[in-house]
C-alpha cells in the first residue's frame, strides 16, 4: 500500500461495526497495511497486530434495523459470533488474509472488527485497506466468491 489515507481508529484497542453492501456469507478477511519504506514516518507501529472477526446471529438474516447505541448485537452480545482470532505481522507480506471459521450456515450485511492491539503505537491504529470475501446470497447473487 502506499502512504496515505488509513482508516485510524483511535488508540491500541478498538471496535467497529462494518455494513456490508450486500448479504455475504463470509469466508475470509483481508487486511493490509504500508511497509515501513513506505510510510511517512519510517515505522509501522500504528498497524493492527491482535484482532478479532464476528457476527451476530440476531440479525444474521439482514432483518429489521440495528438499535442505536448496541451495535446490532442482544443486549448483552449473547448471540454474537467469533469467527476468528487472527495476528497481522508486520514482518509477513503487507496484504494478509485470514481465513473465517467453516461452516457459517447464514449470511450477514454486518461484521464486527475488534482490534486487541496494534504494534506499538499507542494514539491510534490504522488500516489500509479491508476486505471481506464471501458468496453473496440473496435474490441479486450471481454465485461465485465476492470480494466487499
Amino acid at each position: 500500500a502506499s502512504p496515505g489515507y488509513c482508516w485510524p481508529f483511535q488508540g491500541s484497542r478498538t471496535e467497529v461495526l462494518i455494513r456490508l453492501p450486500a448479504q455475504i456469507r463470509p469466508t475470509a478477511v483481508t487486511v493490509q497495511h504500508t511497509s515501513k519504506r513506505t510510510s511517512p514516518l519510517g515505522t509501522v507501529s500504528s498497524a493492527p497486530r491482535d484482532f478479532t472477526v464476528s457476527v451476530s446471529l440476531c440479525r444474521a438474516l439482514g432483518a429489521g434495523t440495528w438499535p442505536w447505541g448496541k451495535a446490532g448485537l442482544d443486549e448483552e452480545g449473547k448471540d454474537e459470533t467469533l469467527l476468528g482470532t487472527f495476528t497481522y505481522t508486520v514482518q509477513k507480506e503487507l496484504t494478509q488474509t485470514f481465513p473465517l471459521q467453516d461452516g457459517i450456515p447464514s449470511a450477514f450485511r454486518f461484521l464486527k472488527l475488534v482490534i486487541r492491539s496494534n504494534w506499538g503505537k499507542p494514539g491510534y491504529t490504522c488500516i489500509f485497506r479491508m476486505r471481506v470475501h464471501g458468496k453473496m446470497v440473496g435474490t441479486h447473487a450471481t454465485g461465485g466468491q465476492t470480494h466487499v
